[in-house]
């Protein structure tokens, strides 16, 4: 990438930076909409992750698919789903990347 395709690239991102801040401003004088909080509150979980589930968690934040879980804990497949299909519904969560972030807001893995 040579000098002008990145001045060409910092000049449209500021005129759409200048035109993002101008709407933001008018809807919040005009008072058209409210602003969502990023981070919902965390509701209390009704029954906490077992250790093996965490460690489960763990490994799936890692990338490893539940053949390659199962290899690491010494686990049959089936088992792992059984620990996945716990923990989406111990963490409400809706996909195995949905419980990694959730594991992740709430400490529950580093």
């Amino acid at each position: 990438m040579d000098a002008a395709e990145r001045k060409d690239i910092l000049s449209r991102y500021m005129d759409h930076s200048r035109r993002f801040e101008a709407v933001a401003q008018r809807r919040t004088s005009s008072g058209a909409g409210e602003v969502i909080p990023f981070a919902a509150p965390l509701k209390e979980l009704e029954q906490e992750p077992t250790a093996r589930e965490l460690e489960v968690l763990q490994l799936i934040s890692e990338g490893l698919v539940n053949r390659e879980i199962g290899h690491r804990l010494f686990l049959s497949e089936e088992t792992v789903k059984s620990h996945v299909r716990h923990l989406l519904a111990k963490l409400h969560a809706r996909s195995r990347a949905h419980a990694v972030a959730v594991g992740f807001r709430r400490s529950l893995i580093a």
